[in-house]
């Protein structure tokens, strides 16, 4: 199909969409004039996402007229609530997934006699279903940033190997191997950063991986109740979490022939850049600012590690969606400024300048040649990722369940019930 076949199919689809969405809701308000102007807050750069709201064709149709405004993450909570407190807050908002409990009383729900639960699924990517409910859609994905494993090609060749690891028993020997020490076995080249906790990058993610690569999760969700899971057994011999903070913890262990990471080390994203680190496990949307920060640096990307013998290859998952605010007067022009905006066309013009991989099943379906691209939309299909209480209450209760044992106030049973008891009690307070 031509890029107009496209554009007209997605915009006919929307109208029919909000259709139903009026006729299953009711009217959902327009503020009384014929063209709904729809606030949009987000995180994209104005540029990119001026052209997406055109390419959607929603920039100014006969039914809405769309003003993005681009907001930086660091200040967005405050000037949100202080938006929604007088009364001028935006009718459509990026969520990220971290954030959904934190705004649950904020978002208007899309019912599912709008959008189906089928529907839903058989659209998005699987993680994404962090944003369904009981009762509805909290929101509409609309962008997915993968973790990957970025290795380092000279480190690597330099010691004859050939491949990136796959699975993370693979450490074990390679730490021996990459690791390098100076004469007062100070650590002057590491294979993996894992262990610590300031200064290991997205040390509250990997964890998160691991266990739920070893078949748990930190919490779950039944129903409409929130509960830590990170004291679950699912069923295992040992507990997910107990298994997943063991592993993480043995690198920063002296004692350990695979001693790799201590606290005096630079960041982990840091020491990469400089070119000190075999592996480094970020973001997908990482790749330009290493680039841009070591252009001389050698490296390549890969999948994240799995664990062996697990039933399900996963990664993490940074996901942000559109939210229709529930105060807003033009909910039915959000909709369908929302749903044009995950149509197929806006999200190609998207994906053309983020190199962001789609949240769409059918457009993760065509593989694109690019070897990085190629390796983050695989991942984006296995992203995972759970529910918090909020991002920095979720990082504190982390941060101690790794510290309590590396530094010897715990052991790994003691760290996981105390953090899972602290995550239930946030998430009651919800």
């Amino acid at each position: 199909m031509t890029k107009f076949q496209l554009i007209f199919t997605g915009i006919f689809g929307v109208f029919i969409f909000v259709g139903v969405i009026i006729f299953a809701t009711g009217n959902l308000g327009g503020g009384g004039d014929s063209v709904a102007n729809v606030v949009v807050w987000g995180f994209v750069p104005n540029a990119i996402m001026e052209e997406v709201i055109e390419t959607a064709g929603v920039k100014e149709s006969k039914t809405v007229k769309v003003e993005y405004v681009q907001k930086d993450k660091a200040t967005f909570d405050q000037e949100f609530i202080n938006a929604l407190a007088s009364g001028i807050g935006p009718d459509l908002f990026f969520l990220s997934q971290d954030s959904i409990l934190k705004y649950r009383d904020k978002i208007y729900t899309i019912p599912y006699s709008a959008i189906s639960e089928r529907t839903f699924k058989d659209t998005f990517v699987e993680a994404g279903e962090l944003y369904l409910s009981t009762q509805g859609v909290l929101a509409v994905p609309f962008t997915i940033d993968p973790m990957v494993m970025y290795w380092n090609r000279t480190i690597f060749s330099n010691a004859g190997i050939s491949t990136p690891p796959k699975t993370w028993g693979e450490f074990y020997d390679l730490t021996k191997t990459l690791t390098q020490k100076d004469g007062a076995l100070n650590i002057k080249q590491s294979a993996i950063a894992m262990g610590g906790y300031n200064n290991v990058t997205h040390a509250t993610e990997i964890l998160s991986i691991l266990i739920m690569q070893a078949g748990g999760y930190p919490s779950l969700r039944q129903g409409d109740v929130i509960q830590s899971t990170l004291n679950n057994s699912f069923s295992a011999s040992i507990t997910p979490a107990n298994t997943a903070l063991s592993f993480y913890t043995e690198f920063s262990n002296p004692a350990k022939p695979f001693y790799s990471w201590n606290p005096s080390l630079p960041t982990s994203k840091n020491h990469f850049i400089s070119g000190d680190l075999a592996t480094y496990f970020g973001f997908a949307s990482e790749v330009a600012d290493i680039q841009a920060k070591n252009p001389n640096l050698n490296f390549n990307v890969a999948k994240m590690p799995q664990s062996i013998g697990a039933e399900k290859i996963i990664t993490f998952g940074a996901l942000n969606a559109l939210a229709v605010t529930k105060n807003s007067q033009k909910k039915a022009g959000a909709i369908e400024v929302a749903m044009a905006l995950v149509g197929k066309p806006a999200l190609a013009v998207l994906l053309e300048y983020t190199k962001l991989p789609p949240v769409r099943r059918d457009m993760l379906a065509v593989r694109p040649t690019d070897p990085y691209m190629s390796v983050f939309f695989e991942s984006a299909i296995q992203a995972q990722a759970w529910l918090m209480p909020d991002r920095p209450s979720a990082n504190t209760i982390f941060k101690d369940m790794i510290e309590s044992v590396t530094g010897g106030r715990k052991n790994i049973s003691e760290s996981v019930g105390k953090a899972s008891g602290e995550l239930d009690l946030l998430f009651k307070k919800i």
